[in-house]
């Protein structure tokens, strides 16, 4: 007998039918000898909707509150899925984050988890029960109702999977595993049957949706296997796991292509120590996340500091950068919506050398130009213009030959 994690997207929930489907998936799994958790999404659109209200409300409205409102979208799909399960004949109970007591810090809207309180769900599953757990949300020491940020459902499933020492974590979808790239822009595109947890925390990192970054660091801190795939399709989807020698070293697993950043350059910085401190620091302290940074080298005592932050956090980390560069007397701030990232990602391009070349050399040919460079051991990203990221992506595709399939083992 295997304890099963098992996480359902919004789409997998999205109405009463899918989720009798989900509720007949979660039966045969039972069925099969198998104790299960399941940890479910909002129905898909409802969180959106519920975002909506909240700035229909007030243009800044208070997080905490925000927290409040937009965890209720999980309370619906968790209760309709336990209704469902009991309609079946299969003992289950719903659970929200703070019943479980998924406990987090406070920083509303993007909370990180400290603790997970697992008694109550070995409780149900001693007496035979499917606990049906809220994804997404959570409780800080003082009581308050937090979010995980969105796709915190993946996050909530892994750790609950973490806590519970679970055989696997199945997270569903509405995709049948992790693409070289995204299909929609590809047709090419190939589904990858394993990937180590390092190619996709960079992949996550890089814009794949299908997995939130945050749940991939716990399952490689907690060495928490995942299977990611689709809630329509019995078809096995793709394992994320540690490496391990029987698995081939690809040269580049995937490609991707994000449009959701936002590029600030402060122009004229004085060039000298505690300065970048000085510009980071309140971005840190609103709990903006900063990607790509480059500084130019300095010249005549001044230098350029550019780096991108996601567009959802643009206005308010822009706002921040013009009161601290007015406070430092840089020159100006130059800001830039119209951006797109593209990445590479392999375990293999660790011990392969020329990979940047070919890379920069592909997209020349197509004449992109590359505004912003970064690099990894695993990754190597370019900042373009948003009108060419699709076409990069695809280009950059098939220059490391992810749509025949073709392998290369680390030498």
């Amino acid at each position: 007998m295997a304890l099963i994690v098992q996480k359902y997207g919004g789409t997998s929930v999205g109405d009463l039918g899918r989720i009798r489907n989900v509720a007949r998936r979660v039966a045969r799994t039972r069925q099969e000898g198998n104790d299960v958790v399941v940890v479910v999404s909002a129905m898909s659109g409802e969180t959106d909707r519920l975002i909506q209200l909240a700035y229909q409300a007030c243009e800044n409205p208070d997080l905490r509150e925000y927290d409040a409102l937009v965890a209720t979208g999980e309370q619906v799909s968790v209760a309709l899925l336990a209704i469902a399960l009991q309609s079946m004949g299969i003992p289950a109970k719903s659970f929200l984050g703070p019943q479980v007591r998924i406990i987090t810090d406070s920083a509303f809207s993007k909370a990180r988890i400290q603790d997970v309180e697992i008694r109550h769900l070995q409780k149900e599953l001693r007496q035979g029960a499917v606990p049906v757990v809220a994804g997404f949300q959570g409780v800080d020491k003082e009581g308050n109702i937090t979010t995980l940020g969105r796709g915190g459902s993946d996050t909530t499933g892994v750790a609950l999977a973490a806590a519970l020492k679970a055989d696997v974590c199945e997270i569903y979808t509405d995709v049948e595993g992790v693409y070289t790239t995204d299909p929609n822009i590809c047709p090419e595109a190939r589904k990858l049957s394993r990937i180590t947890y390092d190619e996709m925390l960079e992949l996550a990192s890089l814009g794949t949706k299908v997995l939130q970054i945050r749940s991939v660091e716990f399952a490689k801190k907690y060495n928490v296997p995942l299977h990611v795939r689709s809630s329509f399709s019995d078809k096995s989807g793709t394992f994320v796991t540690k490496e391990d020698d029987k698995m081939e070293r690809v040269l580049v697993s995937g490609v991707t292509y994000n449009k959701s950043e936002a590029r600030i350059t402060v122009v004229r910085v004085p060039d000298r120590p505690g300065i970048a401190s000085r510009i980071f620091t309140p971005i840190s302290a609103a709990n903006i996340v900063v990607d790509m940074i480059i500084q130019n080298t300095s010249a005549d005592g001044y230098t350029d500091l550019t780096f991108t932050v996601p567009k959802a956090d643009f206005k308010k980390a822009l706002k921040l950068v013009k009161k601290t560069a007015e406070e430092i007397k840089a020159q100006e701030v130059l800001a830039d919506e119209n951006i797109a990232k593209v990445s590479i990602v392999g375990a293999g391009m660790v011990s392969h050398a020329g990979v940047a070349s070919k890379m920069f050399t592909a997209l020349a040919k197509e004449n992109v130009n590359i505004m912003m460079i970064s690099t990894s051991e695993i990754k190597i990203s370019c900042v373009v213009d948003a009108k060419y990221g699709e076409l990069a992506a695809r280009v950059l595709h098939q220059a490391f030959g992810l749509d025949r399939g073709e392998l290369r083992k680390e030498l």
